[in-house]
């Protein structure tokens, strides 16, 4: 025999505060009411920045771990890192990555002469970045993508383009990962 059957007791009978939900009223009050007086004594006392952030002036610090849009990492010369490989277009479920490959004339080296990434179907899910052999597509810090027309939302390779430095906290979070 693969088990052994469990025979649940339940009652059959509710009381009447637990027909009348009574219990689970007051406990919602409780903590709706913990929470005001908390907020309104920070108003009071002036500590305004222990529960609101004052969003254009303060900033959110986000984890290591989060994931803002898509940008294209940039070496010391300007250039793209990126090699044009193709394999972040391919892994994208949404198709939002356009890549168009050229190459070093007098090299057989590679790089993206169109690199576009349609930020209005983009799903923030990172497969570009772990497919990306290079490191040359990261994940920012960045989220505000706020735009008045649908042009707005495609970034180009110049829009994308962003420095290892400006880049720090993620890139050194996904070396730490390849160590685990």
């Amino acid at each position: 025999m693969p088990g052994q059957v469990v025979r649940v007791q339940r009652r059959e009978r509710l009381g009447l505060a637990e027909r009348l939900y009574l219990p689970m009223i007051f406990v919602g009050f409780a903590v709706t009411s913990r929470h005001f007086f908390r907020n309104l004594w920070g108003y009071i006392t002036g500590n305004v920045t222990s529960f609101v952030v004052q969003y254009p002036e303060q900033r959110v610090d986000y984890a290591d771990a989060f994931r803002g849009h898509p940008v294209l990492v940039q070496l010391e010369n300007g250039k793209p890192k990126c090699v044009a490989c193709g394999l972040c277009e391919f892994a994208c479920p949404t198709d939002c990555i356009t890549i168009l490959p050229g190459e070093i004339e007098d090299s057989i080296e590679r790089y993206p002469e169109v690199f576009d990434i349609d930020m209005s179907r983009c799903m923030f899910c990172g497969l570009c970045e772990e497919a990306c052999p290079e490191e040359a597509i990261v994940m920012s810090r960045e989220v505000e993508l706020a735009t008045l027309d649908r042009a707005g939302s495609w970034f180009h390779k110049e829009d994308l383009l962003r420095t290892e430095e400006q880049l720090g906290r993620r890139v050194g979070f996904l070396r730490d990962g390849y160590s685990r």
